[in-house]
Parts: structure tokens; sequence; C-alpha cells
């Protein structure tokens, strides 16, 4: 196996620590993506997927175990270090698009890359070129409410590759759509994944989709 992009050993995780109504929701968890791979995650709602997807990124701390990203540990960094680690390296994709809805398709492809340092001239040929590659480039100027929940996902896809990330984490991507729309957008995600060569973690309950990662 090529060397790890994520790699979790022993994660633990519960809420109301130390209480009674104390809920375990991740013990001892192994899991390892390495580079170039997309990895499925599969389990029924309220099995700890999205929890261990937010530990994975960064989002939240284990109670217990390690992270590494690129076999680099995780565990004691500043709240600031994890920011700058998840901007540069990690991008997320969710049920819901959550695009920010006074902003064009472009713009919201385009804003990430400022935050993180990108000239603006070239965060926008960037997301012209993603738009484009996802099939949604004539809707560039076009604000979210203006376009198709399929589209909104696009755009989705496209603002969490605008860093070029090395792992992309994704949380039931295509739950919120209907079937059709769901295979047609999921094609575009995996042409998106593996042609740039991305590792990816994906939590789905659709296990016709899963059997395609």
């Amino acid at each position: 196996m090529s060397e790890a992009m994520l790699d979790l050993k022993g994660v633990a995780k519960g809420y109301n620590r130390g209480r009674p109504s104390e809920v375990i929701v991740l013990r001892g968890a192994d899991l390892t993506v390495a580079r170039g791979e997309v990895v499925a995650l599969v389990a029924p709602s309220g099995a700890g997927k999205s929890t261990l997807l937010h530990i994975a990124g960064l989002l939240d701390t284990a109670d217990a175990g390690t992270v590494q990203l690129a076999g680099r540990g995780m565990d004691g960094l500043s709240d600031r270090a994890r920011t700058e680690v998840r901007r540069a390296e990690v991008g997320f994709i969710y049920q819901f698009h959550h695009l920010l809805p006074e902003f064009s398709a472009l713009e919201n492809v385009v804003i990430p890359q400022l935050a993180n340092g990108v000239s603006k001239a070239v965060a926008e040929a960037r997301a012209k070129g993603l738009l484009d590659r996802v099939g949604v480039g004539a809707r560039a100027g076009h604000r979210p409410a203006a376009l198709s929940g399929g589209e909104q996902q696009r755009v989705a896809f496209c603002r969490a590759l605008a860093n070029a990330p090395k792992l992309l984490l994704a949380d039931e991507p295509t739950g919120n759509l209907d079937p059709g729309t769901s295979d047609q957008v999921f094609a575009v995600l995996m042409d998106l994944v593996r042609s740039t060569g991305l590792s990816a973690l994906i939590a789905t309950h659709n296990l016709e989709l899963a059997g395609r990662m």
C-alpha cells in the first residue's frame, strides 16, 4: 500500500463525558486511507460517520487516539494551526451544499482561494476551470437560488477542490438529491477525485454508490 494520506488509530469520542448520560460515539476506531485511494464509509444513521469525518478533518478533537495527515501528527496542534491545515490540505462536502446565497457560483469557488492567499485573477481562472469541468460553467454568474439542486452540489464540489486539497471528506454528498440526479452528480464527483489523484473518504448510505469506490 502507498503512503497513508489519512491514518486514524484508536480514535474514541463521547459526549457528556464522565456523566451517567454519556454517549460513546466512537471507541477504538482505526482507519487508513492511502494516497489516491477512494474509500466508502458505510454505516447506519447515528453510528458516528459524521463524527469520524469531523475528527479526520480537524473540525473536532478525539478524546483518545491519534490522527495523522500525510504522515504528520495532528494531535496537540493549536486551533490556528489546525485551521491552516484544513484550509490548505482538506476539502469538505456535505449533504447540503451550504453555498453562500448572496454570492454567485463563481464567487463561491473564488472566496476560499482568496482566504488562502491566492490572487483574485488566479482564483477566478481556477474557479472557471472547475465549474466548466463539472458542467456548470455557463451558470457561473448565477446565485445558488437560481441553480438546481444538482447544480448547487456541483458548485459545492468545486468549492471543496478550490484550494487543491490532498484529502477530500464527503458526508452523504448526494443524499439530498433524487436518485437520477444523485447518480449523475456522483459520477462527476468520482471523475474529479480520480482525475486529480485525491484521497477521499466518502460517507454514504447508498451501497450501489459505495460499490463504485
